[in-house]
């Protein structure tokens, strides 16, 4: 007990100093970047670079007037731009969060069929492979009229359609995972479960499922970024003016003299992402801390 009781503050001691140095690495790539961005600015517009695009001013904005003009209000009567795109990316996080938990749900369900049948496996997995293959601006507008008309039978509002748009982003990986994660199970550990007459359920849960934990989270923290992409891009042929997508196309008119709030919108939507990303993260170490010594 009392190694324990000395060993714990050197462990919480290691913990801080990782934190401490993951947060001077962080500041240092965002300066390098910022370094990067502003070298190549200054050394285009002086010497009247066109390629591989024209640089100026307004295809590249200074950063710090991108970031300053989220403390501006883009009419003299309206709220401050980070207001506006915090207000749309709660909204477009709505729609992003519904479908990625629809997204990993239904490619685990597919992943884990697939695993179980070597006849699905082959005559559906190429299906799956292909669908990814298709566009979603593509489908997009089909998704909605199917979903949005009152006549259907599973009718659903414009947000609920947009989530299912980026649940179409959010299977796929999952469902890869899934598979390889579950067919990574050591069968000699499978054929013991058997030799106890263990059904294919105890299995699955009790065996198959705690292998597939690493695998699983590689791809959900794909998906919880790829959410984000499809619900903005959803967002588009729905005609929905709350989320970002609607904040993008609202300022993408006003480029021309006002390229910086629509670089502070980008901002907002990758921050949005990475904050998808943390969770998962959060969730991973959470739930893997206290998985068994051959998963985690």
């Amino acid at each position: 007990m009392a190694s324990v009781a000395v060993e714990r503050p050197a462990e919480r001691g290691v913990g801080v100093k990782r934190v401490g140095s993951r947060g001077v690495l962080l500041l240092v790539v965002l300066g390098v970047l910022w370094g990067v961005w502003e070298g190549f600015r200054a050394i285009g517009i002086h010497y009247g670079l066109t390629r591989p695009f024209t640089v100026d001013a307004t295809s590249m904005p200074h950063i710090h007037d991108m970031f300053k003009a989220l403390f501006e209000r883009p009419n003299a009567e309206g709220p401050l731009l980070i207001v506006t795109l915090l207000e749309a990316a709660a909204f477009t996080a709505k729609e992003a969060a519904l479908g990625f938990a629809m997204g990993s749900v239904g490619g685990f369900a597919i992943g884990a069929l697939l695993a179980h049948s070597r006849m699905l496996q082959r005559g559906f997995l190429p299906y799956v492979v292909a669908s990814q293959t298709v566009p979603i601006l593509a489908i997009a507008p089909m998704v909605v009229i199917w979903f949005t008309n009152p006549n259907s039978t599973f009718h659903v509002t414009a947000w609920v359609a947009v989530a299912i748009l980026a649940s179409y982003l959010t299977f796929f990986p999952v469902a890869i995972a899934t598979l390889r994660g579950l067919q990574a199970t050591d069968h000699r550990a499978v054929e013991l479960m058997r030799s106890y007459a263990a059904n294919r359920w105890t299995v699955l849960w009790k065996l198959r499922f705690p292998t597939a934990l690493p695998y699983l989270f590689s791809a959900l923290k794909i998906s919880a970024t790829a959410s984000i992409v499809g619900a903005i891009i959803g967002e588009s042929p729905t005609s929905i003016a709350g989320g970002l997508g609607g904040a993008i196309l609202n300022f993408a008119q006003f480029y021309s003299f006002q390229p910086q709030n629509l670089w502070a919108t980008n901002i907002v939507a990758a921050a949005l992402g990475i904050a998808f990303f943390l969770v998962v993260v959060g969730a991973e170490r959470l739930v893997l801390r206290h998985a068994p010594e051959n998963v985690a």
